[in-house]
C-alpha cells in the first residue's frame, strides 16, 4: 500500500539533504539537551524523524513552522521519542491549523498509544481536535520490511532495545541520499549490514561506562566497532551523561542540539 504524502517546493535539491539535529538528548535531557528530534530536508519534502516531549519547542527555537512538516517517523513507543506528539496535535488544533493531511509512521500501536496520551493530557480539547484526526494518518512500520510514502522509502529492522514491543532502527532513502539511524538500540551487528552505504548514520550513545547493559549503545562498543561501518558519515546522538561528562575522550563525531548538516 502506498499513501500519499504532499510535498511543497524545497530550496534543496533532489540530490542533497539536510538534516537538523533538534534534540540529542537521552531519556533524561541530559546536560539539559532535548530529548529526540530530527528534522530531514530535500527534494521537496520535510521530514520530522521521532518527536520527543521537547521536539515542538526545539522546532519553534529553530525556526521550523509545523505546518511544514509532510511524513513523521518514530521508531519506538518509549516516551522520549514519541510523546512529543499530542503537543504536535495541539498545536496544529489552536496556533498552525492544519489543513492537509499529515502520515505519521511507526511501530504498531503508535495511533492507539498517541491518542490515549493526548485524551489523558487534554481530556476536554475542543471539537478541532476532532477536525485535525481526521487529517492524520497512521501507518506501521513492520520490523524488516520496506514502506514508500511519496518520494520517500522508509526501510526497518528490528533492534535490541524493547522486549514485547518492536524497536526499529530507520532507513530513510529520499532522492539520491540514505540516512540511516539506529533508533534505541543494544549492539547487534544487524546495524553494520542495515547502515551500509548510507551517507549519513545517525547513532545513538546513550553510555560510556555503563557497558554491561544490553539495551542501549555505549561508547567503547561504537569506537571498537566504527572501521567496520561502511557509511559516508557517522554521528553520535542520544547522548547520556556518561558521554558527556567524558567527551574530550570520545573520538567519534558528537551532535549537538541544533547542528545542521549538509548530506
Amino acid at each position: 500500500m502506498i499513501l500519499t504524502v504532499f510535498m511543497r517546493k524545497s530550496p534543496l535539491g533532489s540530490k542533497t539533504l539536510a538534516v537538523t539535529f533538534l534534540g540529542t538528548g537521552d531519556a533524561f535531557a541530559s546536560r539539559g539537551r532535548f530529548q529526540s528530534g530530527y528534522i530531514i530536508e530535500g527534494d521537496g519534502c520535510q521530514i520530522l524523524m521521532e518527536a520527543g516531549p521537547t521536539v515542538l519547542m526545539a522546532m519553534k527555537r529553530m525556526n521550523f513552522d509545523p505546518g511544514d512538516i509532510d511524513l513523521v517517523l518514530i521508531s519506538h513507543l518509549h516516551g522520549d521519542h514519541f510523546g512529543g506528539l499530542p503537543f504536535l496535535i495541539l498545536d496544529y488544533v489552536w496556533e498552525t491549523p492544519r489543513r492537509r493531511p499529515l502520515t505519521i509512521a511507526g511501530p504498531r500501536l503508535l495511533a492507539e498509544r498517541t491518542w490515549r496520551l493526548f485524551r489523558t493530557m487534554y481530556p476536554r480539547a475542543s471539537a478541532g481536535v476532532d477536525r485535525v484526526a481526521k487529517l492524520l494518518r497512521f501507518a506501521v512500520l513492520e520490523p524488516g520490511a520496506a514502506r514508500r510514502f511519496g518520494k520517500v522509502r522508509v526501510d526497518t529492522i528490528r533492534t535490541p532495545h524493547m522486549v514485547r514491543y518492536p524497536s526499529l532502527a530507520l532507513k530513510v532513502s529520499l532522492g539520491a541520499k540514505t540516512i540511516a539511524f539506529s533508533g534505541d538500540s543494544g549492539w547487534t551487528d544487524d546495524l553494520i549490514t542495515f547502515s551500509e552505504g548510507a551517507d549519513l548514520f545517525i547513532c545513538e550513545c546513550t553510555y560510556f561506562e555503563s557497558t554491561h547493559l544490553p539495551f542501549h549503545l555505549n561508547y567503547p562498543t561504537l569506537a571498537k566497532m566504527r572501521p567496520r561501518f561502511d557509511v559516508g558519515r557517522m554521528v553520535l546522538t542520544h547522548l547520556g551523561r556518561e558521554v558527556l561528562d567524558r567527551k574530550s575522550e570520545v573520538g567519534l563525531e558528537m551532535a549537538s542540539d541544533g547542528m545542521r548538516l549538509t548530506v
